[in-house]
């Protein structure tokens, strides 16, 4: 066990990617428990990571998501939300949070949003007199709602690693914390808005918003598809998807008609790439969960955490702040798939739920999109905004407060998190 954590963190240290570490280091370790007769298993644990069907929806929710942003859902969403909210101070703050919220159901990946959302409402928000870095802040900050909001392409890699539940709870049992994450966000923004003095917009009448809600409406029955599929028990997690694409290209060719065939390639080209990504760390994050249970990692970290305290509450925060910590040198998925087999088994034995636990640990570990250094979506927001990567950081503090706000009330009450679950049953 000593000599894969040295070669972990070793390899780690001089910058190799997070798969190959995991890769190697799981084998170290498979050698010392067994020497070459282990080292077979490797080839059949890296295969076993990618068989599962469940991970066909992957590639399926990544190419909807980039069809969607070719074909010009985003600024028909910013219409719609900006006929809600044109008359509140900080219009186009508010609507910034407000459609990530409708574009979480469409994406499902934190930096999708950022970008798409990113390209049009930052320069308009410098435009109308926002701050650079306020208005990078709060994109970034709002596009973590993708992943907890289902669709979710980390739910899906969670399911697939940690087969103990299903991926309809994690979709069902994201719905309130995402909400209620869109909700803190939300009423940040209001008193920052009211205390900065931003504008607001001239006001649409009922007409305009009605208008701009049918133009909306047919994009929007993609979370339809996909959830209402699921949740019914219609269809399966990977019809959907597939359902899901055949949908947005039809309304992209069809009903809105800005998809053109060089875009649905480009779609594809970039759907290959990310997928090629989440599947190649998925293949060597089965090599190193197998060391894990063979080691029992899990029980030490388990009896660590029991050391610190014993009441539940302590506990997971405790494991959150680890996670936080986590986060800030290491994106999403890498951290998902490096911590989740030695962490999940760890809570689970010391009793806590493991749909609760899962729905804490995803939302924990989507702040780290936010959080510097390795904030891919906050670095992504700031080069839009030209603005340096320092200021936008500084401007992300007040949505920070509400991230451990979100994390504390849903480490307090588990119903939060397996309310929807539970009506499924």
């Amino acid at each position: 066990m000593t000599a894969a954590i040295i070669v972990f963190v070793a390899i780690l240290l001089i910058g190799a990617p997070v798969a190959v570490v995991m890769a190697v280091s799981g084998m170290a370790g498979s050698f010392m428990l067994g020497g070459e007769r282990l080292l077979g298993i490797v080839a059949d644990r890296m295969f076993s990571g990618v068989s599962g069907y469940i991970l066909i929806a992957v590639p399926y929710f990544i190419f909807t998501a980039e069809l969607m942003n070719q074909g010009g859902l985003t600024q028909k969403l910013i219409t719609f939300n900006n006929a809600l909210l044109g008359r509140i101070r900080g219009a186009l703050s508010h609507t910034n949070v407000t459609v990530s919220l409708f574009f979480a159901g469409l994406t499902g990946a934190a930096i999708t949003d950022t970008v798409a959302i990113g390209k049009i409402m930052i320069p308009e928000m410098k435009k109308q007199g926002y701050d650079a870095e306020y208005a990078a802040a709060i994109t970034a900050c709002s596009s973590i709602i993708g992943p907890i909001i289902p669709p979710s392409v980390v739910m899906v890699v969670y399911a697939s690693m940690l087969r103990d539940i299903s991926v309809i709870d994690l979709f069902a049992g994201g719905i309130v914390p995402g909400v209620l994450l869109a909700a803190v966000l939300l009423g940040t923004s209001i008193v920052l808005s009211w205390k900065r003095r931003y504008p607001r917009m001239a006001g649409s009448s009922l007409k305009a918003a009605l208008i701009a809600f049918l133009s909306a409406l047919p994009a929007l029955f993609i979370p339809v598809i996909i959830l209402g599929g699921i949740l019914t028990g219609a269809t399966t997690i990977t019809e959907a998807s597939g359902f899901a694409t055949v949908y947005a290209i039809f309304i992209g060719f069809v009903v809105y008609r800005n998809l053109t065939w060089r875009k649905v390639w480009d779609s594809l080209v970039t759907t290959v790439r990310l997928s090629g990504v989440v599947f190649f760390l998925l293949a060597t994050s089965a090599v190193l969960s197998w060391f894990v249970t063979r080691s029992g990692i899990a029980r030490d970290a388990a009896e660590a955490i029991t050391a610190f305290s014993d009441v539940a509450l302590i506990q997971i925060l405790l494991v959150c702040l680890l996670l936080l910590l986590i986060g800030t040198v290491m994106d999403v998925l890498p951290a998902l798939v490096v911590v989740a087999p030695v962490i999940v088994p760890a809570m689970v034995n010391l009793g806590f739920d493991p749909l609760h636990f899962a729905i804490v640990m995803i939302v924990t570990l989507n702040v780290a999109n936010a959080t510097p250094p390795v904030g891919m979506t906050l670095m992504t927001a700031a080069r839009i905004a030209e603005v340096p990567y320092e200021r936008t950081i500084i401007a992300s503090w007040p949505f920070y407060l509400s991230f451990l706000i979100v994390i504390v009330l849903l480490a307090q009450f588990p119903t939060l998190s397996t309310w929807i679950p539970s009506l499924l049953d």
